[in-house]
């Protein structure tokens, strides 16, 4: 699912950042974070649109096995995906906020778009 990014971690714990990063995103509607994590978590965050958008129960399973809490995957299904009903992809943006003070790390804020 995501790209070819490894950010220095073993596949389990890659996985498991993504999976937290997209929930929080879905249920916070942005976050701030590292320009390369958000390049990766974009992708997965528009997948989860799309399923929403579906509304099937196989998409629904499908979301939930991947979104860490029952109440994003409502968010997704009931708030977000309607909203984007008419839009054809391009659910989130990255804006660049500048290096990270402590090491330097170029941070992005991703959001999705209203």
């Amino acid at each position: 699912m995501p790209g070819t990014r490894k950010l220095g971690k073993p596949t389990d714990q890659r996985m498991a950042m993504f999976r937290q990063q997209v929930t929080d995103l879905l249920n916070n509607g942005r976050l701030e974070t590292t320009v390369t994590r958000a390049k990766e978590i974009r992708p997965i965050t528009e997948k989860m649109i799309t399923l929403g958008k579906k509304n099937t129960l196989a998409s629904r399973r499908d979301a939930v096995a991947f979104i860490t809490r029952d109440d994003a995957v409502r968010k997704l299904f009931e708030e977000i995906a309607p909203k984007y009903a008419e839009r054809n992809g391009g659910y989130c943006r990255i804006v660049r906020i500048g290096p990270r003070r402590g090491d330097g790390a170029e941070m992005a804020v991703i959001e999705l778009v209203e």
